[in-house]
């Protein structure tokens, strides 16, 4: 790894490491069912640029409704199991490019395979729950993208030249 690589490395990691940090404390401070999701969420929609964070943030909490949605309603015409996980993955995605919305496809996947792999008796309930994780994960993503990057020391001015 060269020189002019590490700093945008670091800033990544330094990003997702927090706003893992801040999602899971929070999920915990909350009392929420899982809060593993909210950090695993953190870390996902983390991008290379905090702008691009921010700009699929909206978008991944579209993608993150409609799994949950999806894993939901898939719940009560696919038995648990890995086979209804990836057929419920398959259609989630889908649906999420049908919506316009690829840029959460790969979350619209995740969430409504968590849906439908342990819903147990409550599909929509676990399916809410499984929301306010992702949300929250998502929320803390885009709150630390706007704390300002680290640039690296400034090249000294050249002196100034005399006249004449």
């Amino acid at each position: 790894m060269n020189r002019s690589q590490i700093l945008p490395a670091l800033q990544l990691s330094t990003r997702a490491a927090v706003s893992a940090a801040v999602a899971l404390a929070t999920a915990q401070l909350l009392q929420l069912d899982t809060p593993i999701f909210a950090m695993v969420a953190a870390v996902v929609v983390t991008e290379l640029t905090a702008a691009q964070t921010r700009e699929l943030a909206l978008r991944r909490l579209a993608g993150t409704v409609l799994g949950a949605t999806t894993g939901a309603l898939l719940s009560y015409v696919v038995p648990a199991g890995p086979l209804a996980v990836g057929v419920s993955i398959l259609v989630a995605m889908f649906l999420s490019h049908l919506f316009r919305i690829e840029a959460a496809a790969r979350l619209t996947g995740f969430v409504c395979g968590l849906v439908v792999l342990a819903y147990g008796d409550h599909p929509w309930a676990h399916a809410l729950d499984r929301t306010l994780e992702t949300m929250l994960g998502i929320g803390a993503a885009y709150m630390v993208s706007h704390v300002p990057k680290l640039t690296g020391p400034k090249p000294p001015e050249p002196p100034e030249r005399p006249d004449g």
